[in-house]
């Protein structure tokens, strides 16, 4: 039995006709650059998130760069951020010419602690950046009430996040402004790359609105110098499509974590996902942390399951970041974490027979 790490031919499979309907309707009106599915899109993602402003842009990667401009961030400023996350994180912030500062994570949700945040603090410090991995939210209530005590900004990596909460709020809502990725791979993902900002503030909304066309307004008049980064019309009709579902993916995810929980809760060479008692989490990811990662690893690529390490080294520890100044053993907990955790199949079309092979699997491999 093969069981893909994700299988996009399931989940697209019941929904291509609607969204090739959908794709045609744009190719009717070739209007392919901020055409109106991108402002239909929009609007319909801000109600989902029961915000006031959704604005698309080209990835999650510049919603993240369009959120620091936003927020007047850049050259000799820091921002305070996680180590244990994708590389965009980091990236946006040094793209914008401020400085990331790392503080270690979680032992248990693998997101930022906290109790950290604030001794990372310096008079250069503009904002937090926490990321809700694998689909479950940063402890948001600590973190805002830190931001305001020092008067920070915050922007919320939600890249994985789409639809999670913490005590009952939708995650991007939260902070100053929030970011989405409509990467393939996410649970809410295009056919292609794609991203948006969200936020509850008609001026930050107008900033970014601006800076995703080069900063300009009105047409070759330039305030800022911005991106070139509009989610285009064909992406925003296909997740237009496809947000109607995200729900019910989201469970469909929920309850495979559930069946994982069942049977693998009695294998003690694994620790399972810890979730937050106030996070509701949509499981972007399903990460264990395994004795013999790369021996479990190699054991399931034997056996045709999909699966995959985020992530295989901490960002304070990549050779870009080398100037500044971390050394290995400064940040501990994220980088025993790189050498432990390994994802396995979440996805919500996943069968039974494929969810009872991938856990007898790595039951078998413990025992032998």
């Amino acid at each position: 039995m093969k069981v893909p790490l994700l299988d996009l031919h399931a989940q697209y499979e019941p929904i291509l006709d609607q969204i090739k309907q959908e794709i045609n309707k744009v190719l009717e009106t070739h209007q392919y650059i901020l055409g109106p599915q991108v402002k239909a899109f929009e609007e319909k993602i801000a109600k989902f998130h029961g915000a006031k402003h959704a604005i698309g842009c080209a990835s999650g990667t510049d919603a993240l760069i369009l959120a620091l401009k936003a927020l007047g961030i850049g050259h000799g400023d820091e921002v305070i951020t996680t180590p244990f996350t994708f590389f965009a994180t980091a990236g946006s912030i040094h793209r914008c010419g401020a400085k990331p500062v790392f503080v270690d994570i979680d032992a248990d949700t693998y997101n930022i602690d906290p109790g950290l945040i604030e001794e990372a603090i310096t008079p250069n410090t503009k904002a937090i950046m926490p990321v809700h991995l694998f689909g479950q939210p940063a402890e948001m209530d600590k973190i805002m009430e830190i931001a305001r005590k020092h008067g920070l900004a915050v922007i919320e990596d939600n890249a994985q996040g789409i639809g999670s909460k913490f005590d009952g709020q939708m995650s991007a809502t939260i902070g100053d402004i929030g970011t989405l990725s409509f990467f393939p791979s996410k649970n809410l993902g295009a056919m292609g790359d794609g991203g948006m900002c969200i936020t509850n503030s008609d001026d930050l909304a107008a900033k970014l609105m601006q800076l995703r066309v080069h900063g300009e307004n009105p047409k070759y008049f330039h305030k800022w110098v911005g991106l070139n980064s509009r989610l285009d019309s064909l992406q925003a009709a296909i997740l237009s499509v496809k947000l109607d579902y995200l729900h019910g993916w989201s469970e469909g995810r929920r309850k495979n974590a559930a069946y994982y929980y069942q049977h693998l809760a009695d294998v003690p060479e694994i620790k399972l996902p810890y979730i937050h008692p106030k996070a509701y989490t949509i499981y972007n990811q399903f990460t264990i942390a395994a004795e013999d990662r790369d021996g479990l690893m190699k054991h399931l690529h034997e056996h045709e399951i999909g699966n995959a390490i985020y992530y295989p080294l901490s960002l304070h520890l990549q050779e870009c970041f080398a100037d500044l100044g971390y050394k290995k053993g400064d940040l501990p907990v994220s980088e025993e974490t790189t050498g432990k955790v390994l994802s396995i199949p979440i996805y919500s079309d996943l069968t039974e027979e494929q969810k009872e092979y991938v856990v007898q699997t790595i039951r078998n491999y413990y025992r032998s």
